[in-house]
């Protein structure tokens, strides 16, 4: 059995201030949990974090990192940066990174590859926008998505990974997947990963669904049987965050 992961997606949100009371306000809330919890933060946010977490079983993620070492990159985060500080999870591929920043395929897969050359646990995005959806090609193109981002990753890496499906169209809208649709698109993705590798590394790779996930839906989302926790946006800068994360 899949232990369910719940990681909370500050995006451009929180100052090191704020972050440190939020995190302390959560602290009794969300110990003990059963699921895994993650707190995925801005860079300027980490090492506020992970002091404020030290003693917790909550992890600490990081919103972004770069795919090269060291260099002339003003403004990018190495991976080495992320683990001395710390993080052990990286989101890569949001959507927001590919339509805003313009991070293709190639810089998805390259920064996956990267991550887990430093034992950072990706987590890798993907989804389709409204107009996809309503064309009928969400799936070819999730699964497009899937198999570029994972190109040269070993079968023992997949295992240590996880996916996170958001439908763009549901991510900040208030709009959020039907339950059946959701567990649709993350069953689909397991079956690519039972292709790519074979049906038992597909078994144990994680699936979270993200997209306006709240306490009054994230239990039904997160029963499904290919659905493995949630990537959480605006719900995780509340106390919202920890009833996702105790949606039993």
């Amino acid at each position: 059995m899949r232990r369910k992961v719940v990681a909370g997606n500050w995006k451009m949100n929180m100052t090191p201030t704020q972050a440190k009371v939020l995190v302390k306000s959560l602290a009794d809330e969300v110990k003990g949990a059963e699921a895994e919890v993650i707190y995925c933060v801005p860079a300027i946010d980490i090492t506020t974090v992970a002091d404020a977490i030290r003693s917790t079983d909550v992890k600490l993620g990081a919103e972004n990192m770069y795919y090269e070492e060291k260099g002339a990159y003003t403004g990018e985060v190495s991976p080495e940066m992320l683990v001395d500080a710390g993080v052990q999870y990286i989101i890569i591929g949001h959507s927001e990174r590919r339509q805003l920043f313009n991070e293709d395929d190639t810089v998805v897969n390259k920064k996956v590859l990267k991550a887990l050359e430093h034992d950072l646990t990706p987590i890798i995005c993907c989804g389709e926008t409204l107009e996809q959806r309503e064309a009928g090609v969400a799936l070819p193109f999730i699964e497009g998505q899937i198999k570029a981002a994972l190109e040269g990753v070993t079968a023992e890496q997949i295992k240590k990974s996880l996916i996170a499906y958001e439908p763009i169209w549901a991510i900040g809208t208030g709009k959020v997947a039907t339950t059946e649709q959701a567990q649709e698109v993350c069953a689909a993705i397991r079956g690519v990963l039972g292709n790519i590798y074979d049906k038992e590394t597909a078994e144990e790779v994680h699936i979270l669904y993200g997209g306006s996930v709240k306490p009054d839906n994230a239990k039904a989302i997160f029963e499904q049987p290919d659905i493995d926790g949630g990537l959480v946006g605006g719900a995780s800068l509340t106390l919202d965050f920890a009833k996702i994360v105790n949606y039993k």
